[in-house]
């Protein structure tokens, strides 16, 4: 029988061990905050952004909130972004994504304290990333990858020598993850699929491992997968439910693969809440550095 890497159950601990660790930085005088930066109203940006403070909450790390209407430009955007890097209050942050049409994400995301990238995606910090293939690195790491590979480590699932499928290469995780699984700290094989590949069913036949983060609802079937396989399902879809009248979130990875494999992740419920504790697991490591 399969194993369920539960997110949610793996996640409540990684919170617990950062409720004790916020204390005694508080009891030293530090007391870490995470700062978020919202423009717009979009309502997933919204909730997305409402969870990471009630993450927050949970752990006792201070919250501090920027937010801007749809119409702010770049020079506002860019003037809150460093209000956040003077802020001593402000340990880590993140500016939620997307930003209003014509704005340049990338220039934002440069103007970004490195120290203080909550998310891990500064250039600087992927480059450093990109550097230690060996040694520890002590920048902030990509969340969601860093999220995948704690779920499967609180299961004991050993990636080392194991071939990895990738399926997507958006930012996010597809191009990020690889630089985290070939570390050797880790030493597994990875091959990234993504629009321009020729055979993707052949890779993921072959592999031990799949990672779906292509946002193409039920798109790996049984008969893509090996026996045994782990599956990761890092996706998300909106799709109808005629029967529910609604909309519901769905995975990349069809449920009827759960019976195959070795192990898998659901979706919501699996890699989703590990992000999230994955972000105040940064936010409570850049506290730490500065008592060091």
């Amino acid at each position: 029988m399969a194993i369920r890497l539960d997110g949610k159950a793996v996640s409540a601990q990684i919170k617990e061990g950062l409720r004790a660790r916020v204390e005694r930085l508080k009891a030293a005088g530090v007391e870490p905050g995470l700062g978020t930066l919202l423009v717009g109203s979009d309502p997933g940006s919204v909730k997305y952004v409402a969870g990471k403070h009630a993450d927050c909450a949970e752990v006792g790390i201070r919250s501090i909130k920027h937010e801007l209407p749809a119409d702010a430009g770049f020079d506002d955007i860019a003037a809150a972004v460093r209000d956040m890097n003077e802020d001593p209050a402000c340990t880590g942050y993140i500016v939620q994504l997307p930003l209003p049409r014509g704005i340049d994400e990338n220039a934002i995301i440069d103007l970004i304290d490195p120290a203080k990238d909550a998310d891990g995606m500064h250039p600087y910090n992927l480059g450093e990333l990109v550097l230690h293939v060996r040694e520890d690195v002590t920048t902030p790491l990509p969340c969601t990858p860093r999220g995948v590979i704690e779920l499967l480590g609180a299961y004991d699932i050993d990636l080392a020598g194991k071939e990895v499928c990738v399926l997507g290469r958006g930012i996010t995780i597809g191009r990020t993850i690889g630089l985290m699984l070939t570390r050797r700290a880790v030493n597994a094989t990875v091959t990234l699929c993504h629009t321009g590949t020729r055979d993707v069913v052949d890779h993921m036949r072959r592999a031990d491992v799949i990672v779906a983060a292509m946002g193409s609802a039920g798109f790996v079937k049984p008969d893509m997968i090996a026996d045994g396989a782990v599956l990761l399902d890092v996706g998300v879809s909106r799709v109808y439910d005629d029967e529910a009248g609604r909309w519901r979130v769905r995975g990349d990875i069809d449920k009827a693969c759960y019976d195959k494999a070795s192990a898998y992740s659901p979706n919501p419920g699996g890699v989703g809440p590990m992000t999230r504790a994955m972000l105040l697991a940064n936010v409570v490591e850049m506290a730490e550095r500065q008592l060091q």
